[in-house]
């Protein structure tokens, strides 16, 4: 079966022999059974913590997030569902807020938080960088808009985080390619530099795009960006950013290339020191 199914259901149908649910398929939750060579998607994984609530539930947070297509979701994280039981399995994470109808949407049959209510609980469920880098992600792969959010929060004045949902929505940026990109943003703003713009166009002699910068500063031609571990394990990587630096300088621009390790004081020196020779402090 390419999708998960109730294992009692599948003997009680005469579908399945019972001794085959532990010969031929592999479980995933509690009397939840899906083929031993499925790949485990998000929808997998989702539908399986579904069934697991009986079809009661509703998928929601981060895993609701991926359904919607965002990336960056651990294939370990737990399955987060709305549902009303207080025993939940190891690897479920049972939320019980309450949700109107309107913020749920229905894919292949099954109940999921649409992308405005899933940016909602996840700021509200998340310490602020995590739900700001994963509320980057579910706009980047959806159609979502702040606003939307922030007209939602509005039905529910007391519920518990709703301010600090409302602190990751002013800094959440779908121009965010990672995680990491969105931790060197929030990194500069908190040190007091200017919001800086996302995904920056830089353009040749004939207005081409040739590059998007990760984030910086149009008016000043400066910008930052994260360099993953790819960058310097992979040599035909390595020589495209060669290239690609010397071309994004030879427009005007001071491009500064951040890689893990380094310190946080060290970068918002070199940015600071790059701003200030453009004459921004």
């Amino acid at each position: 079966m390419g999708q998960p199914f109730i294992g009692s259901e599948a003997v009680a149908s005469g579908d399945l022999a019972k001794s085959a649910l532990r010969t031929q398929y592999r479980k995933l939750l509690r009397d939840v059974y899906v083929g031993r060579n499925v790949e485990l998607t998000p929808e997998v994984r989702a539908r399986a913590a579904w069934l697991w609530s009986r079809r009661r539930g509703i998928v929601a947070g981060l895993t609701a997030s991926a359904v919607h297509g965002a990336k960056w979701v651990e294939p370990s994280a737990p399955l987060e569902i709305l549902h009303t039981n207080r025993n939940p399995l190891a690897g479920i994470k049972v939320r019980n807020d309450r949700i109107e109808d309107d913020e749920i949407i229905w894919l292949d049959g099954m109940p999921v938080t649409t992308p405005a209510r899933t940016a909602l609980d996840m700021g509200c469920w998340y310490q602020t960088d995590d739900a700001v880098a994963r509320i980057d992600a579910l706009i980047s792969a959806t159609d979502l808009k702040p606003a939307d959010v922030e007209a939602l929060a509005q039905r529910y004045p007391g519920r518990r985080g709703t301010r600090m949902a409302g602190i990751a929505l002013d800094l959440a940026d779908g121009g965010s390619q990672s995680p990491k990109e969105t931790w060197l943003r929030l990194l500069l703003i908190r040190a007091g530099f200017p919001r800086p713009k996302t995904q920056i166009p830089v353009c040749n002699d004939f207005g081409e795009p040739f590059a998007y910068l990760d984030m910086g500063w149009e008016d000043l031609k400066v910008s930052a960006e994260y360099d993953g571990e790819h960058h310097w394990t992979d040599r035909r990587q390595q020589a495209w950013d060669i290239r690609r630096q010397e071309k994004v300088e030879g427009r005007g621009w001071i491009n500064i290339r951040v890689v893990a390790g380094e310190r946080p004081a060290d970068i918002i020196q070199r940015v600071a020191a790059a701003r200030a020779r453009r004459g921004s402090s």
